[in-house]
């Protein structure tokens, strides 16, 4: 391997999740900031929750409702 190219490796790096919980993970960066971990994702927890940044649903029920709106006119 070459020298000096790579970053520098930081085996305990200090992740905070959205939800408060703090963890040590390795990275090349010193603090990272993530929107979900292992203590709040549904996956994991059980919890029914839905992780929606984007609006991403919010789009689909709304062109679900135009087409539905479009089907009950065309048999009216």
């Amino acid at each position: 391997m070459k020298k000096d190219i790579h970053p520098p490796f930081y085996t305990e790096a200090k992740a905070t999740c959205a939800c408060g919980a703090i963890f040590a993970v390795g990275s090349t960066k010193s603090e990272l900031n993530v929107e979900i971990c292992s203590n709040c994702h549904p996956f994991y927890t059980g919890a029914d929750k839905i992780v929606d940044t984007a609006g991403r649903i919010d789009r689909f029920k709304a062109k679900q409702a135009k087409s539905a709106a479009k089907k009950t006119a065309k048999k009216a």
